[in-house]
């Protein structure tokens, strides 16, 4: 009889265990009351402290807070970096990305992606009057960027010639450019501009050339979680067709959204 009590007990742990082991993310969300969301906290626009309230705000920040929202539970940041916010996602130290983080198949390896959320693409920030128009103008050059960004394997690409710094964030890489230690900041025009209208100064710095890359943004979510993926996905959905997003949009780039883009929408 105890023999029969301890396979009843070990079975009951192994059915138990299996069905903790198989709650999605989705559920863990729920039953904790929170969304953890990795964002940067120096990305003006996107990620950034308020100077006036010191409160983490910014077009990501308000993404998250629209998706925990549509969950039902509180929201709850932790700040990360171009090159710990995959790890950090990985390991289970937050439950989503919104950190400025473009989509490629290289990341695939580590998490799962949302649909494109933002699309922008790579561009120069450089003094007024300098003479850089265009990477070609970077030859022989010292030029920042980020670790482990996107920015930084495109920009060595375009032009490789151009002598490459990188910094752990793009404040740092702006700081750079005022002390005259680098001719030009790259990354998505959209953090330029954000590193622009935040300055003192703004119409010493101008932003130029083409685009030079691709950025299609994406949330950063579990690898392999397709319910909470998919949830997620939904969410962005209805932000775009409730009007949310162009809202967001307008509040933080200033700006309308540009014609011709749209979020790519799946029937309901």
């Amino acid at each position: 009889m105890k023999r029969l009590v301890v396979v009843l007990a070990l079975v009951l742990s192994f059915v138990f265990a299996a069905s903790v082991a198989g709650a999605g993310k989705l559920e863990d969300v729920k039953n904790a009351g929170v969304l953890v969301c990795g964002v940067k906290d120096s990305v003006n626009l996107f990620g950034f402290i308020d100077p006036k309230t010191n409160e983490l705000v910014g077009f990501d920040v308000d993404v998250c807070k629209y998706i925990a929202d549509k969950i039902g539970v509180k929201t709850e940041f932790k700040v990360v970096t171009s090159k710990n916010r995959i790890p950090m996602l990985a390991q289970g130290s937050v439950d989503m990305l919104a950190a400025t983080m473009t989509h490629k198949f290289s990341r695939d390896e580590q998490i799962d992606f949302s649909i494109t959320y933002f699309m922008d693409g790579q561009k120069l920030l450089v003094k007024k009057g300098s003479g850089i128009l265009s990477t070609d103008d970077l030859a022989g050059k010292k030029v920042g960027t980020v670790k482990g960004s996107t920015s930084e394997k495109n920009i060595k690409a375009a032009q490789p010639e151009a002598q490459v710094i990188s910094y752990d964030e793009y404040p740092q890489a702006f700081m750079a450019l005022k002390q005259g230690k680098v001719k030009a900041v790259t990354t998505d025009s959209g953090i330029l501009a954000g590193l622009k209208a935040g300055d003192d100064n703004p119409d010493e710095w101008e932003i130029v050339g083409e685009f030079f890359s691709a950025e299609p943004y994406g949330l950063g979510v579990p690898q392999n979680d397709s319910e909470f993926r998919d949830f997620v996905n939904k969410s962005l959905n209805e932000m775009w067709l409730d009007g949310t997003y162009k809202q967001l949009f307008k509040k933080w780039m200033g700006y309308d959204l540009p014609a011709g883009w749209q979020m790519e929408l799946w029937p309901m």
